[in-house]
């Protein structure tokens, strides 16, 4: 981590001379924030109106299980974009990862703890290989992610010949793909890693240096910061949540797929950019992407219990994630400008 301490962009300060206008600048994620709590409030009373057994127990335990698994992958794609870059390879590596896991824990005879560990380390090792093309080779993120998702989807069905590898029968399994206490385990480690994500991006040196290296990798690297270093652990973290997403997902399911968790980054990239997250940069919150997960995850169940065509859902999908972009560039325009003048 580096050592030098940076303001983060979004940090409020004093407040004595300031121009009035620049307060939309300073808040436009907090307005961000208000209009999707706003919003999924309003979806709530909607689909609890329409869907019939949309507010029963059940029913929201099930989204919180949803949400978890585009939530835990989202919380490390939001710091890679904060940074400036992107990772469109969620998906299959996460289906991947349920197929390493899998033929660890049964084929492999690594036991479940080791073959929990392997996946994790593996996860962080790809990842980090597309941090490594980032920021050694200036080779794209959207570039070095997508040859990334290519080739961990293929191996995902070229090693299971696109049928399940069943997991060994275990309680830790069923722990972890069950509940406790009540609530979805799944949803425990979100939570988790929720905290321990916003405790980093907001209160750290590293957290820092991952705002200024969006917001001016040139001048953040003048500063002192190694942007190498950042890039990388950014995308072996994202990687190594993707892995963890990857196991509780078999853990559920019971078993491996390499055709598992289509279409995921979609959903991810769409929960991050809806939370007010800039795809330009330098601008983000967690509490936003959280938020963001929420909403894309109710839309799905609710689309579901109305009985919408499964195409036509993710023709619905493609505009909220059309108009989440177009909102997020108004914003950052009209933020940019009021900070100018």
């Amino acid at each position: 981590m580096s050592s030098v301490i940076l303001d983060k962009p979004s940090s409020p300060g004093p407040t004595e001379g300031r121009q009035p206008g620049s307060f939309l600048a300073r808040r436009a994620h907090q307005l961000n924030e208000i209009g999707l709590l706003a919003a999924i409030a309003v979806l709530y009373v909607v689909l609890g109106i329409t869907a019939a057994g949309f507010l029963s127990t059940d029913n929201q335990l099930g989204i919180l299980r949803d949400a978890a698994t585009v939530g835990i992958p989202a919380l490390g794609v939001t710091l890679v974009i904060i940074a400036g870059d992107i990772d469109i390879s969620i998906g299959p590596a996460v289906a991947f990862a349920s197929v390493i896991f899998a033929k660890g824990a049964g084929d492999w005879g690594l036991g479940i703890a080791l073959a929990l560990i392997v996946t994790i380390v593996a996860g962080a090792l790809w990842g980090a290989l597309a941090g490594l093309l980032r920021a050694r080779f200036e080779v794209p993120s959207f570039i070095a992610t997508l040859g990334l998702w290519s080739a961990l989807g293929g191996l995902a069905l070229y090693t299971t010949d696109a049928l399940p590898v069943a997991l060994p029968e275990s309680g830790f399994i069923d722990r972890l793909g069950g509940k406790v206490l009540g609530v979805p385990t799944p949803a425990i480690v979100l939570i988790v890693l929720f905290f321990v994500f916003w405790y980093i991006a907001r209160r750290t040196s590293y957290g820092r240096s991952v705002y200024a290296t969006g917001g001016n990798a040139a001048a953040a690297r003048l500063a002192g910061i190694n942007i190498a270093r950042i890039r990388v652990l950014l995308f072996a973290t994202t990687g190594a949540l993707a892995a963890l997403t990857g196991i509780l997902m078999a853990a559920r399911l019971g078993s491996g797929n390499g055709g598992a968790a289509s279409g995921l980054e979609f959903d991810v990239i769409a929960a991050v950019v809806i939370g007010g997250t800039a795809l330009a940069g330098g601008r983000g919150s967690l509490v936003g992407t959280l938020f963001g997960v929420v909403f894309i995850t109710v839309i799905a169940n609710g689309l579901i219990l109305l009985g919408v065509d499964s195409f036509f859902q993710n023709v619905v999908r493609g505009v909220i994630i059309v108009g989440a972009v177009l909102v997020n560039v108004v914003i950052s325009r009209r933020a940019n400008t009021v900070r100018l003048t």
